[in-house]
């Protein structure tokens, strides 16, 4: 599979470089991948589809080359993102697994930041 990501999201560019500036807590998505083009191409796709914030898009880096996606928004955005981060990287078949926190406590997503 070969996949160009155009016009790339600026959260993507953010939660590469740990650049966001969150402070209120809400809710919590993960997506973690065996593969880091699945995570690009899904973090894209999560930004695009809903107002979420990426708190960190981990690529391969001490983790087995396994990536993950840790973003925040309103409830109802985190899931329209976490579902259009899968649906996008569906056909690779490296998903490993997702999850959407509803209600994180303050000092988990403290830890998280």
């Amino acid at each position: 599979m070969i996949a160009a990501v155009a016009n790339i999201h600026d959260e993507l560019l953010a939660g590469l470089s740990g650049s966001n500036d969150i402070s209120q807590v809400n809710s919590v998505g993960v997506i973690e991948f065996f593969s880091v083009a699945s995570a690009v191409i899904a973090a894209d796709a999560a930004a695009k589809a809903a107002d979420v914030k990426m708190i960190e898009v981990r690529l391969a880096m001490a983790i087995g080359g396994k990536s993950f996606i840790v973003m925040t928004g309103e409830l109802s955005a985190v899931n329209a993102a976490v579902d259009a981060g899968v649906m996008a990287a569906r056909d690779a078949g490296m998903l490993i697994g997702k999850t959407v926190i509803p209600s994180p406590t303050k000092e988990f997503f403290q830890k998280l930041l």
